[in-house]
């Protein structure tokens, strides 16, 4: 089904907004559950609702042999390994700028996606990338960090990690040809994953010890359906519609609102490079979006998600 510009910008926003939030949602969380669980909670929630909505839409069939190469890549790498990444790094490093680092993803499969994909780089895109990067590099301060702190290095070193993780799924999953709607792949995917994670949690953690207050709930419900749920299935629709490239500049804009949110809920500073990075990125993205216009989506297109976070 092909959307109106506007249809698909109002679900873009939508989406950049609760992955956004998401980051000192998250933060929090990891400070009441130890990181494996914590992410078995995310994913397993995220689980029991695609499988329900799977079951209304009576939609859950066995994926067919060619499919099951990609909801392995999928259920270990893009949802397990991110997952258990960007949850430990939380310890180490503050949300905001958590955000930043992750969201790299986005900038590394622009090139992978131009290399192995044919994606078409044009002038504007070019430049709203070179934006990108310098309100990244901005937002990133690697100057002001005291290096030698015990475990800065080791948490910017897994979100890089996550963040080259993620790409690299995502040239996996634009090469592949589906058997199946990737959306009907998606409860066996997180199932896969939670069993994995479940499994991980017990052998590097132990039994989860878990004190569930109301504020607890609501980040695993807000993680789970929100994050991991709806969010994911709106990239889905939006990537129906637009290319790889434009959709994952455009989401350099989660990062603008980690920051932003992080600040205001969790009381870290935005300092002036902070300010001139988050006004790059949004000139890189405004700059995508205005040379985005000009594009016929390819109906063929085979879908990129940025699920994690």
């Amino acid at each position: 089904m092909k959307l109106s510009r506007p249809v698909i910008y109002s679900l873009l926003a939508m989406v950049v907004l609760i992955l956004g939030l998401n980051w000192p949602v998250m933060a929090t969380g990891v400070k009441s559950i130890a990181p494996i669980w914590m992410g078995a909670l995310r994913i397993g929630t995220a689980a029991a609702l695609m499988v329900g909505v799977a079951l209304a839409r009576r939609t859950l069939v066995v994926p067919p042999r060619r499919d099951l190469p990609i909801v392995a890549s999928m259920a270990l790498f893009r949802l397990t390994a991110v997952t258990v990444l960007v949850f430990t790094a939380l310890e180490l490093v503050p949300a905001g700028r958590s955000s930043v680092v992750v969201w790299t993803t986005s900038l590394w499969t622009v090139p992978i996606a131009a290399i192995f994909l044919g994606e078409r780089m044009t002038g504007a895109r070019w430049l709203g990338l070179s934006l990108g990067i310098a309100g990244v590099l901005a937002l990133f301060e690697p100057w002001g960090f005291d290096w030698t702190e015990p475990g800065v290095a080791v948490g910017h070193i897994l979100l890089i990690l996550a963040a080259i993780t993620n790409a690299s799924t995502a040239v996996h999953i634009r090469a592949h040809r589906w058997s199946i709607a990737p959306l009907d792949s998606m409860p066996w995917q997180l199932m896969a994953a939670t069993l994995i994670l479940v499994v991980l949690g017990f052998a590097v953690e132990g039994p989860p010890v878990i004190d569930w207050t109301q504020q607890l709930i609501w980040i695993v419900l807000y993680q789970g359906v929100l994050a991991s749920g709806i969010a994911f299935w709106v990239q889905i629709v939006i990537l129906r519609n637009l290319s790889v490239v434009s959709t994952n500049l455009t989401l350099m804009a989660v990062p603008v609102v980690g920051v932003l949110s992080s600040a205001i809920i969790l009381g870290e500073d935005v300092t002036t490079s902070l300010l001139i990075g988050l006004i790059l990125v949004v000139a890189g993205v405004a700059l995508n979006l205005l040379s985005d216009r000009q594009k016929t989506p390819d109906p063929a297109e085979i879908l990129d998600l940025q699920e994690v976070p």
